[in-house]
């Protein structure tokens, strides 16, 4: 008697977020490339950072790169879009940091609009991290583009009433950060959704850490996420996820430490590489829809990856 595998059919579907025009994230029935057992309409998709100012501290694994753009964020944008192929460009607002430059929401804004009409990818803007700033950054940002679908984040609870309240007015998509807690983001999505904020505008960004450096409770922190979405079917967790892995990965130890200094590790430049494309790699395996990246080589591995496994569970529904 032939074996059959069981197929576990999940009771929720994650909902759809439109970025950009038209491009789509989440809608997913299933985990992730489970595709015998349910829906994958929209494969996971690759947005490379973008920063608004000069990045000098990088490795120059990375730096190297960019160094001939890293003045001018809007032709590092077309080079990660022609030349890299991105699906989507995330546009890391570091200038607004009140630690650093600390540049005006204004200047911020001008920068993202000038971005937004050299690129035709969809574009999702990330504040500092810095609570206050960020809101006052990411209301002008929302007002300057009123008809662009363009994700805001980091969206926290400090700051979710006026950055949801512009995101509702102009109607964009919020990205709603919590530290690595399922209950918080569930709590933040209630919030949001109380405020006005339809759930098909919400993506959740559960923290990410990156290789070495707090992936695995990651990994198991995403898990709950989409256990929750998918087989409890909590409708406050069936939001797409996002993980801004780029700046984790490339601050660990392993990815940066010169040869010299530790000469067992092998060749820096491809450690790197291989740092972020195995990071990213496990969080699409725990159910993430958009990851950001920086190095073009690690794109390149993930893209590849995400094919590979989209062609495997195809064969086995085939089969």
């Amino acid at each position: 008697m032939s074996f059959e595998a069981p197929v576990d059919k999940s009771k929720g579907t994650i909902r759809e977020v439109e970025i950009g025009d038209g491009k789509k994230i989440g809608g997913e029935s299933t985990y992730p490339f489970h595709l015998w057992e349910g829906e994958m309409p929209n494969p996971p998709i690759i947005a490379m950072e973008v920063y608004d100012e000069p990045q000098p501290a990088w490795p120059e694994a990375v730096r190297k790169i960019y160094e001939s753009v890293m003045d001018d964020p809007i032709a590092w944008a077309k080079k990660c879009q022609d030349e890299f192929g991105a699906d989507a460009i995330a546009l890391q607002l570091k200038s607004t940091d009140p630690n650093g430059t600390d540049a005006s929401p204004e200047s911020a804004a001008e920068t993202v609009k000038k971005v937004k009409e050299a690129i035709h990818v969809p574009l999702i803007v990330l504040g500092s991290g810095a609570p206050e700033k960020d809101t006052e950054v990411l209301k002008k940002v929302a007002e300057s583009l009123p008809d662009d679908s363009i994700p805001l984040g980091p969206v926290e609870e400090s700051n979710h009433r006026q950055i949801g309240a512009a995101a509702m007015g102009y109607k964009k998509p919020v990205i709603a950060f919590t530290s690595m807690d399922v209950n918080l983001a569930k709590q933040l999505n209630v919030l949001l959704t109380q405020l006005g904020v339809p759930e098909d505008k919400i993506i959740i960004d559960p923290t990410t850490g990156a290789l070495g450096y707090g992936l695995d409770y990651c990994y198991s922190i995403m898990e709950r996420d989409r256990l929750a979405a998918l087989a409890q079917n909590d409708g406050k967790m069936q939001m797409p996820i996002l993980n801004n892995l780029a700046p984790e990965t490339w601050k660990a130890k392993e990815a940066k430490v010169s040869e010299e200094e530790e000469p067992t590790f092998g060749d820096v430049e491809t450690r790197g590489i291989l740092w972020e494309a195995i990071t990213a790699t496990t969080l699409l395996l725990c159910g993430s829809d958009l990851l950001v990246m920086r190095h073009p080589q690690a794109v390149k591995l993930v893209r590849a990856a995400i094919e590979g496994l989209q062609a495997q569970a195809k064969e086995k529904v085939a089969s």
